[in-house]
């Protein structure tokens, strides 16, 4: 009996420390304890719906990576450009790096190269993106002469334990698991056949068919929904902050700097659900922007079929291809 209690506690301990610890939850992952959550979609996830359960797919691969490129590209960019969606192969570049939103790369540039910035965002997020000066990647002559400070181990122990998010943790160390997932989708089936209710976190499309993270729809969120006000001042405000980031990479060696605004899948799948603000053509069609774009707006606009996964917020295969082709074209690489 003692041997069956401490044995609940020793695996309860663990479990414990996986929602905390970004280290012992990768472990636990690659010894399948824990699955991922996400696999079938991210919107799935919070939802439960079945209706739109996707697998991830595999997209064909580019293959168009080339040591002798005279290009050099540099993103800073959110989950869109991840890499388990995007990376070096996918263009005609010599060398690729990729600094997500939020968190700090130091990088050197080769005078020699052609020296591109992608500035990649989703449209929910553009607004707080250039709300605020961009430092994501500190450009350095020589990163040899100043290496990156060596982390203490308080230092590295801090990095590692995540309090703020530790439910959110611990939950997908519990409940991640098929098993799960069907009782998860019976409760969503019957709040939304009885109550004509979805988890809080997502929106139905009025018809039911498609699924949107919240952000995207409640005109709340006064800076992430489509539908949200946005006034000509604030156009103007964040045009003259890209304009900013920029000019300061330019003088810093960035021989060119091009944005890539992603629409949100409301903005694209339910366009008339409100007053849509128009974000996108009223940043990029400004007079004042002084910063070269790549319009996915258009083609996603156009595109007779959905370039988003029905259970997710990021694109499908055809959603990625048509933004790497207007990324190659535009960036000529």
């Amino acid at each position: 009996m003692r041997f069956l209690r401490y044995t609940v506690l020793f695996v309860a301990l663990i479990l414990w420390v996986a929602g905390l610890s970004s280290t012992v939850s990768h472990w636990l992952y690659n010894a399948g304890v824990i699955v991922d959550d996400y696999r079938h979609g991210d919107l799935y996830r919070i939802s439960a719906l079945s209706q739109f359960k996707d697998d991830q797919p595999v997209c064909p691969p580019s293959n168009r990576a080339s040591d002798t490129a005279s290009t050099h590209l540099y993103i800073i960019g959110d989950s869109f450009s991840e890499e388990q969606r995007i990376g070096q192969n996918d263009f005609r570049v010599s060398h690729y790096q990729r600094v997500k939103w939020g968190f700090t790369q130091r990088a050197q540039l080769d005078p020699s190269k052609r020296n591109v910035l992608l500035l990649e965002t989703v449209e929910r997020h553009f607004r707080e993106h250039f709300a605020q000066p961009v430092n994501e990647l500190v450009v350095e002559k020589d990163t040899a002469q100043n290496p990156t400070p060596i982390q203490t181990w308080w230092e590295k122990l801090n990095a590692d334990y995540h309090r703020s998010d530790v439910e959110e943790r611990l939950a997908s160390t519990l409940f991640s698991q098929d098993w799960a997932f069907w009782f998860k989708e019976a409760k969503a089936t019957l709040t939304l056949d009885w109550f004509n209710r979805a988890s809080t976190g997502v929106s139905l499309s009025r018809d039911q068919k498609n699924i949107f993270l919240d952000f995207d729809t409640d005109t709340t969120r006064k800076k992430l929904s489509s539908f949200s006000e946005l006034s000509d001042a604030e156009v103007n405000t964040l045009v003259d902050s890209l304009n900013s980031v920029a000019d300061r990479y330019r003088r810093l060696g960035f021989d060119d700097v091009y944005l890539s605004i992603i629409p949100n899948k409301a903005t694209i799948l339910e366009p008339n659900r409100g007053a849509y603000n128009h974000l996108i053509e009223r940043v990029q069609n400004s007079p004042a922007l002084r910063v070269k774009t790549v319009n996915i707006y258009l083609p996603y606009k156009q595109a007779k079929q959905s370039p988003y996964l029905n259970g997710d917020t990021h694109w499908n295969c055809q959603g990625r291809s048509l933004w790497l082709e207007a990324v190659r074209k535009q960036l000529a690489i």
